[in-house]
């Protein structure tokens, strides 16, 4: 029997990395029944709990400056094959303690192999010496996964060998509400009947300034789109105050419903279910690469996106070129909004070679893909 233990925020947790570990174990359960999976989550305050078969063990709290608690979980449990860390600077801090840690579990034979994805690589031109320190003591472990061609060749650039960095696209969940009725998914967020009329664009996640909420409403009032025409869904929450003032300005163009609270996953696919057009205007921080789980979110409802050409949707850019705009460019998103309205039918069906990458990437399969990884660092070591 394969034993897997993941580090890693985990649901209620509101976080990005929580739902990416749910959907990953769910994936894994699902292929491979047999596997225990033990999830070590960054949430001490709560108690332990079974979850479909997966035991959750929370341990220890984000950016801590030790992690050995960690090897008392193991120990109680009696170790795991793979430890599997699914690391965030947000998480964990740009020290290397949750190394050391995984380090000194594999030497006291409490784990196989030492497996860390890295959500975000730092480029040099970040100017962040702790963070590129860190990557920079990544050869001592197994294997490290990214999900871009980006993150891949930086991290190689930076002096990590190459035969342990795998690349292993993002998960993508197919909308299981495409097809239901539009007005029974509003009822279901609360929201009213009226954002049936027109077109509806939608923007969801968490809403920080990188999403591009004050592009977006420059772009609105150069289309000249009439207030009925054209409706727009935002949602997520708010972990920027200042944005309710975009907001509320956004509100006088265009119908606007307001959705504000954290979404799970059910909610955000219900919204990318009723919306026409999907936006992603956003900007990245000069520096680092990551890839957007919003996007394999929205990519999976099969709907026409328009996103700027930033690394953490080079996906986007990589399969659909022509749907997307330069960032902090408004004017461009507003030409990009126009023609997709007035070229709809074409936007969808030049969007295929996007959709058929959301289906090649379904969880199941990219489950599979680390479940082979696994069994690869395994059978390498017996």
């Amino acid at each position: 029997m394969l034993r897997l233990g993941y580090v890693s925020t985990y649901p209620p947790t509101h976080c990005g990395i929580a739902e990416y570990t749910r959907f990953l174990t769910t994936g894994l359960k699902s292929i491979y029944p047999e596997a225990e999976i033990i999830i070590i989550f960054s949430d001490s305050e709560s108690s332990y709990r079974v979850e479909s078969n997966t035991k959750i063990h929370p341990s220890f709290e984000k950016g801590a400056g030790d992690y050995r608690r960690i090897l008392d979980e193991l120990s109680e449990v009696g170790g795991v094959d793979v430890i599997h860390v699914q690391h965030e600077y947000g998480i964990f801090g740009r020290n290397d303690a949750i190394l050391k840690a995984c380090l000194e579990a594999k030497d006291e034979k409490l784990v196989k192999a030492v497996v860390f994805t890295m959500h975000s690589i730092y480029h040099p031109l970040s100017g962040d010496l702790d963070a590129l320190n860190f990557q920079k003591k990544l050869n001592s472990i197994d294997a490290i996964i990214v999900h871009s061609y980006l993150m891949e060749f930086e991290i190689q650039h930076q002096g990590v060998d190459p035969l342990i960095i795998r690349r292993i696209p993002h998960g993508t969940l197919l909308n299981p509400y495409l097809g239901h009725p539009r007005y029974k998914l509003l009822k279901d967020l609360g929201l009213e009947d009226h954002m049936l009329d027109g077109l509806t664009l939608s923007l969801f996640g968490f809403l920080r300034k990188d999403k591009g909420l004050d592009m977006l409403l420059e772009a609105l009032e150069e289309t000249n789109y009439e207030r009925e025409s054209m409706n727009i869904i935002i949602g997520g929450e708010l972990r920027d105050r200042e944005l309710l003032e975009q907001i509320e300005d956004l509100s006088k163009k265009i119908n606007l419903a307001f959705i504000e609270r954290y979404l799970m996953s059910d909610e955000i696919l219900k919204i990318a279910s009723i919306a026409d057009i999907i936006l992603l205007p956003y900007r990245d921080k000069y520096g680092v690469y990551s890839v957007s789980g919003i996007l394999h979110l929205s990519m999976g409802s099969f709907k026409p996106l328009i996103g700027c050409r930033v690394p953490r949707l080079i996906e986007l850019y990589q399969f659909a070129p022509r749907a997307t705009i330069p960032p902090k460019k408004p004017g461009e998103l507003a030409k990009k909004i126009k023609w997709m309205v007035e070229n709809y039918d074409y936007a969808v069906a030049y969007m295929a070679h996007l959709y058929s990458y959301a289906v090649r990437t379904q969880w199941l399969r990219m489950a599979r893909r680390h479940l082979n990884l696994y069994h690869e660092l395994l059978s390498s070591r017996s």
